[in-house]
């Protein structure tokens, strides 16, 4: 194994064992402590390599910049998120390091296991180095195996100093998982008009497309009266919200679709009789598609008013992303350039549509082109989450192959 190849292991194996789980009931920003550890930690690495400067925000995000050659193309941004899913326990993650992999069954804590007769991707694997979680906590492949790449990638820049790359600028930013990774972005700071994020999945996936989504929030009014004596009185909302969850297409919910059809779901429900607060959202690669679920929604509400006669409903709906492909196409010779580095890299591409988002998406639809490059793991936010290393390798030979072509040269 080549030095940054370990490099980038232990790496990944350090990062990993910061909590920095988000928490979408904190209003801070970052929304939670172990993020701002995390970025301080890189900091403190890259201001150990040479010819990079860092600039670290209070807003919760981790500028790194390395000049290179000027090029016909401008700056490359290059981003990942340091910020871990809250669907699963990310407090004292022990990562297990299954060297030279034999195919076998992989037995973790609580009867979980990842069984390659199940998983065709583990059943690659074989001979690689497998990562996973112990089964007690997420692993955090997602998207620490996109931060340990890009900082071994910024490792073995330093220690190349005459490897061709464009002006280069790294970010490292917080809470993608709870939808707040662009808040606030610091546009003013970065030069860069294209950019890549890695927080893909397996390896070979370019994702340049992905979900448009809108937020729904329901507030149902009902009437609060003695149970004894409720005959015609009481208007119960927390029914009504069960009523309207029911009314919700079982066969348009995630489990129950993929490939390019889009979803929708209710995520949360609290309440009272008197009051009770609906979360729904919608996700379709369509902005028509995603137009008729709205107005599914709304006549879903207007039915459980009529059922429920007193009670009222109020819909906010917001959109929250829209499917990068409509920005990214603006430039067909970007996602050429990065097709082509990870054929040069030896990576057949896999052209995927995301069931689902990433800051990307955002920063695409406000003057940051940004597909998404793989990042080797799998079973995101769960306890199964693994991640083969030489997934992670490839990526950073990506990133090697993508500069040289953003130069100008070798295309």
């Amino acid at each position: 194994m080549a030095d940054w190849q370990q490099d980038l292991l232990e790496r990944f194996l350090r990062y990993v064992q910061t909590d920095t789980t988000a928490d979408p009931q904190s209003a801070d920003k970052p929304s939670s402590a172990g993020q701002f550890e995390l970025l301080k930690i890189l900091r403190g690495e890259l201001e150990g390599m040479d010819g990079f400067s860092t600039e670290l925000l209070p807003s919760g995000y981790l500028l790194a910049r390395k000049a290179g050659s000027a090029g016909p193309r401008g700056p490359l941004a290059l981003l990942a998120h340091v910020d871990t899913s809250p669907d699963a326990p990310g407090r004292g993650v022990k990562p297990k390091v299954h060297r030279n992999y034999a195919g076998q069954i992989i037995e973790l804590e609580g009867g979980l296991k990842l069984d390659p007769a199940e998983d065709d991707y583990l059943a690659a694997c074989v001979g690689d180095t497998v990562i996973s979680s112990d089964g007690t906590t997420l692993l955090g492949a997602d998207d620490k195996a996109g931060v340990a790449i890009l900082m071994s990638y910024a490792q073995w820049l330093s220690q190349n100093p005459a490897a061709l790359h464009p002006d280069l600028e790294f970010v490292f930013t917080t809470d993608e998982e709870i939808g707040r990774g662009v808040e606030n972005f610091p546009f003013d700071k970065l030069k860069a008009r294209r950019g890549l994020t890695v927080d893909g999945g397996r390896l070979g996936e370019l994702e340049d497309e992905c979900y448009h989504a809108y937020h729904v929030q329901a507030l149902l009014e009902g009437k609060s009266h003695h149970p004894g004596d409720a005959r015609g009185k009481l208007v119960n909302a927390v029914s009504m919200a069960a009523t309207l969850v029911s009314l919700l297409p079982r066969s348009e919910s995630p489990e129950a679709t993929d490939g390019r059809y889009g979803c929708l779901w209710a995520n949360s429900i609290q309440g009272s009789i008197e009051e009770a607060r609906l979360s729904i959202y919608i996700r379709d690669f369509s902005e028509d598609e995603c137009q008729r679920r709205l107005e599914l929604v709304r006549q879903a509400a207007k039915t459980v008013e009529c059922v429920f006669p007193g009670g009222k409903i109020s819909l906010d709906a917001k959109k929250q992303y829209s499917n990068m492909r409509d920005f990214l196409r603006q430039d067909p010779e970007f996602l050429e350039k990065l097709t082509l580095a990870l054929k040069r890299a030896g990576v057949e591409p896999l052209r995927t549509p995301i069931r689902g988002g990433t800051d990307g998406a955002r920063l695409s639809e406000q003057g940051l082109l940004c597909p998404n490059l793989f990042a080797g793991g799998t079973n995101f936010h769960s306890r199964r989450e693994w991640v083969p290393l030489g997934a992670m390798v490839k990526a950073v030979q990506v990133l090697q192959e993508l500069s040289v072509l953003w130069t100008g040269e070798g295309s």
